[in-house]
């Protein structure tokens, strides 16, 4: 019965969604502010809908219904409550489930909060995003329904993959929707303004917050999902450049522009017709990396889906999205204003060149992403090509140094017209600290690679650079401390967000480079007593005994590790093994210190009382995480900020004439 429940819910929303994508849309175009009114009833009641259906599927998880084939598929009794629960978005058609309702909660909120936004814009973008739903509602009821029955019922389900068994994992997706979805209200924010015909900073203003929104969870995401593949696969490694991982990047570069070019239109009142153009690809792209992980043209651990009928349903919906949007923007486009005009050394030129080289960088990862694809595409498989990390080295980490050249520089520029000479002396603070991260770095690491000093150095202008900038806000040690702390309390809550998201940014460049460039590796066969010396520590395998877990079984190792003949710390790398699923996983091992990690993994035994085992010290990469959570904080506090709260001010009606006294009627 619950399992119906959701299926008449699902069904249900699909109606509501197809009634909020045309009357608001037609009231808008006829001025009849009754049919626009449509729109928010409309898409509370697609959120309570979709939201019936989510609750029963959980549902049917909690309680292990194996009388639904999604259940049988993807869930097993003994599977710990955290899995049963999280089970629910870790397959392809729970996956999809969370991502409407994701949509129905964004546009949910719209139109509960976008109470001063103008009528005929709220219900234009809420129209669009029914479009959006309806898309997906469909997509799920007539290829990928969760609610399908089997009959008859087994007596225990096939589990889920092991690899996905894992908190990092778990919580991944959901914040990846976040993101995702998230950029589909920018979208449509911007479809409605090109049907109107007009964009102003109040729409910059409008557009901010949930552009912003959804880049603090796609950062969370990405980094989230880059830490699970660091200590859950065992390869010692947080980035490989593979499709998925492009997929979820490419939108975050785009989205990252689409943030800044905003800022733009709402302190200017400029590059409006770029800015429309950005949210429009960022979505886009948003949607390619939904096609790629369910439209079987890969094979990978975070692919939900391989039906190529799927994958075409998802492809219309795509080419549909692009093209119909691109089309309009083409119409309409060429009708916005182009606002006012700035010198190319500014506060706005500064933006044009951050949003440029962001834009190159994603062109750059869709390229290395698309080509190898396209091409086993194109010939049948007979042709494959690998593009992995030297190709994105090489073409990627280029585009960069110039942005973070200007990452920095950039706040300290005028609005309209800035004064170079007196930013580069401002920037002596930024020159000195890189200066002096290079020289150190030299002086620490001297036979390390060639570029990496100047990596660090990179780090430590944009570190330096964001914080004096910040200093400079508050005339931090230029008079009395409570000077400046009064004038801290007034600093809008966005600019110290800016501040701690470059801030961030610096952190994880150290944490990268240094990872990168001076890791060390080693790869041996040890019997227990037996012990190996990695980076001037010594790993020494004391046993390896079998245990029991709550679904599976495991061979965990214990590990001893000493430095200087002192002991460091113990370290338990397992072998994991799944009944139900028939896999093996590896559980790394990882000690982390301030400045370094300690990874161990143990592999398979060697028949003869030895284990492979890997140990890694991967120094500075607590760093990359450090700058990742930065980065989200740095995001939040924005997003707390008074103004995006508020919002724009509701334009305000004209005037009306006063009453003139009328003459008698003559009788």
């Amino acid at each position: 019965m619950i399992a119906e429940i959701g299926q008449f819910a699902l069904a249900l929303a699909l109606v509501v969604a197809l009634l909020q994508s045309s009357l608001p849309l037609i009231g808008a175009q006829r001025g009849n502010a009754t049919l626009m009114m449509v729109a928010k009833p409309a898409a509370q009641a697609l959120l309570l809908l979709v939201a019936v259906a989510y609750g029963a599927l959980t549902y049917l998880f909690v309680v292990s219904d194996f009388s639904v084939a999604l259940v049988v598929a993807n869930s097993h009794s003994l599977k710990p409550m955290l899995y049963k629960i999280t089970g629910v978005w870790a397959n392809h058609e729970g996956s999809m489930l969370l991502w409407v309702l994701i949509l129905a909660v964004f546009g949910g909120a719209v139109a509960q909060f976008g109470a001063n936004l103008p009528l005929s814009l709220k219900s234009r973008a809420l129209a669009v995003q029914g479009m959006i739903a309806t898309a997906f509602l469909a997509f799920l009821i007539f290829t990928s329904n969760p609610f399908l029955r089997v009959d008859p019922a087994p007596l225990d389900g096939r589990g889920l993959n092991p690899l996905l068994q894992d908190p990092g994992l778990a919580f991944h997706p959901p914040l990846l929707y976040l993101g995702y979805v998230g950029f589909s209200i920018a979208f449509s924010f911007a479809v409605a303004a090109l049907i109107e015909g007009r964009v102003d900073a109040a729409w910059g203003r409008w557009v901010r917050p949930w552009t912003l929104a959804a880049w603090t969870f796609l950062t969370a995401g990405v980094a989230l999902g880059s830490w699970w593949a660091y200590y859950e696969l065992g390869w010692g490694g947080w980035w490989f450049w593979d499709p998925v991982e492009n997929a979820s990047f490419m939108p975050w570069l785009l989205g990252t522009a689409l943030l800044h070019s905003s800022i733009v239109v709402e302190k200017r009142d400029t590059l409006k017709s770029w800015t429309i153009l950005l949210a429009i690809l960022t979505f886009s792209l948003s949607l390619l990396g939904t096609f790629i992980v369910r439209s079987g043209v890969l094979t990978s651990v975070h692919a939900f889906a391989t039906d190529p009928k799927r994958g075409l349903f998802i492809l219309a919906i795509l080419i549909v999205t692009i093209v119909g949007s691109l089309t309009l923007y083409a119409l309409r486009a060429p009708i916005l204003k182009a606002g006012g005009v700035f010198a190319p050394v500014s506060r706005e030129g500064s933006l044009i060149l951050n949003n440029l080289l962001l834009a190159l960088a994603c062109a750059t990862v869709l390229l290395g992403t698309l080509y190898p694809l396209l091409l086993e595409a194109v010939t049948g498989g007979r042709d494959k090509v690998s593009v992995g990390p030297p190709f994105f080295n090489a073409t990627f980490v280029p585009i960069m140094v110039p942005l973070i050249m200007v990452m920095a520089l950039g706040p300290y520029l005028a609005w309209k017209r800035g004064n170079l000479a007196k930013t580069s002396r401002r920037m002596i603070v930024a020159a000195g600290g890189a200066v002096a991260a290079i020289v150190a770095t030299f002086l620490i690491v001297p036979d390390g690679p060639f570029l990496t000093p100047f990596a660090m150095g990179l780090a430590a202008w944009l570190f330096f650079g964001a914080t004096s900038e910040w200093a400079g806000r508050i005339k931090l040690f230029q008079g009395p401390l409570m000077a400046s702390w009064h004038r801290l309390q007034g600093l809008p809550r966005a600019a110290t967000g800016m501040t701690l998201a470059h801030m961030g940014i610096a952190v994880m460049i150290v944490g990268i480079a240094g990872s990168s460039s001076w890791q060390t590796e080693k790869i041996q066969v040890l019997a227990p007593g037996e012990s190996v010396l990695v980076a001037g520590y010594d790993f020494r395998l004391d046993q390896v005994a079998d245990e029991n877990g709550p679904n599976y079984t495991t061979q965990r190792a214990t590990i001893t590790v000493s430095r200087d003949g002192r002991f460091f710390a113990t370290l338990y790398p397992e072998r994991r093994f799944f009944p139900v699923a028939g896999q093996t996983t590896t559980e790394a091992a990882i000690r982390t210190t301030p400045l370094s990690d300690l990874y161990a993994v143990i592999g398979e035994p060697d028949g003869a009382g030895g284990w492979t085992t890997r140990f890694y010290l991967n120094p500075l990469v607590p760093w990359i995480w450090y700058g990742a959570l930065i980065m989200v904080a740095g995001g939040f506090l924005s997003l707390s900020d008074r103004r995006h709260r508020v919002g724009a001010p509701r334009r305000a009606a004209l005037p009306r004439p006063a009453m003139q006294p009328q003459p008698a009627a003559a009788e």
